[in-house]
């Protein structure tokens, strides 16, 4: 079992932040993201909205980052530990210019990128953006399949409803092969689905523990499975988000656990196929208390369930 690292302020949920997060700068995140680093953290993931309309910001928060500029800045301020999104919002931005920042940021970084996709959940988000809401899942797929050709084909081309090229160059390529890891994030079948076809990791939301493995032998079993699913991430307090971003008592997880019951909680997510998960961030006083608790969670923790 890895740790990812939970960076404060990234997000403003009503379900999970803290009050003294809003006052972690990037400039703290840079000296968090090389002490997480320096600890042994497996990685540092970005959530990802553009914008938030009025109606959700009670639940959801203002503050997000976008993906892709977030992961850079994180792999720019380190050298070992990997990145990735949590999520990045695919059928929003055209794939040749997902694939070219995804590809620019292995290449600088030396091959620590990671992309966890998903569809998207937001239709306010999406009409404002101007991209078909109802259209998102087969967009998905389509790019995808594109990103996926431009970065392992010599001489890459698609044709597609939404996007389209041939007699075209891309360079430079990931450093990784075939592929940078490709996770997608979501619940439903059509999610599990394109994790089967396409990818190497899930990271589920609104899926409870107890269902994981099932969902695992749902993803396996599909007739165009790739055989590479190897990582399923589950953080510690995934449950107390619901859909929407609501509120919901989590019976797993609660604010102040202690070295035993984290250990033990994990120790069942392991069980349940779990590869990677993550800690809450606490009720602290500030960013100077947050180093000594993920010090504490080094060395309390990471050795019970390496």
């Amino acid at each position: 079992m890895k740790l990812a690292f939970s960076m404060p302020n990234m997000v403003r949920l009503k379900a999970m932040g803290q009050p003294w997060e809003r006052a972690v700068t990037g400039a703290d995140m840079q000296r968090l993201a090389r002490h997480a680093e320096s600890l042994g953290f497996a990685m540092i993931a970005v959530p990802e909205h553009h914008i938030i309309p009025q109606s959700h910001v009670a639940l959801s928060g203002a503050h997000y980052l976008a993906a892709y500029p977030g992961m850079a800045f994180f792999a720019g301020a380190t050298r070992t530990i990997r990145v990735n999104s949590c999520i990045a919002i695919l059928p929003v931005q055209h794939p040749i210019v997902t694939a070219k920042a995804l590809a620019t940021i292995d290449w600088m970084s030396g091959g620590r990128l990671m992309i966890t996709f998903a569809v998207g959940w937001l239709k306010e988000e999406f009409d404002l953006l101007g991209v078909p809401f109802h259209q998102r899942g087969a967009r998905a797929e389509e790019y995808i399949q594109a990103i996926l050709a431009l970065w392992c084909d010599e001489t890459p081309e698609f044709e597609g409803r939404y996007v389209s090229f041939r007699d075209v160059a891309f360079e430079p390529k990931p450093v990784q092969k075939p592929h940078p890891p490709v996770w997608f994030g979501g619940d439903a079948d059509a999610v599990l689905r394109r994790v089967g076809r396409y990818a190497n990791g899930w990271w589920p939301f609104l899926t409870s523990p107890e269902t994981i493995p099932a969902r695992i032998d749902f993803i396996r079993s599909q007739p165009d499975y790739n055989g590479r699913l190897q990582d399923v991430f589950y953080g510690l307090a995934t449950g107390r988000v619901g859909e929407g971003h609501v509120v919901q008592t989590d019976p797993h997880s609660h604010p102040g656990m202690s070295a035993a019951e984290i250990i033990d909680k994990l120790g069942w997510f392991k069980t349940l196929g779990v590869t990677m998960s993550g800690l809450p961030v606490p009720p602290l006083a500030s960013a100077e208390a947050y180093f000594d608790y993920t010090q504490w969670v080094a060395e309390e923790i990471m050795p019970a369930i390496a």
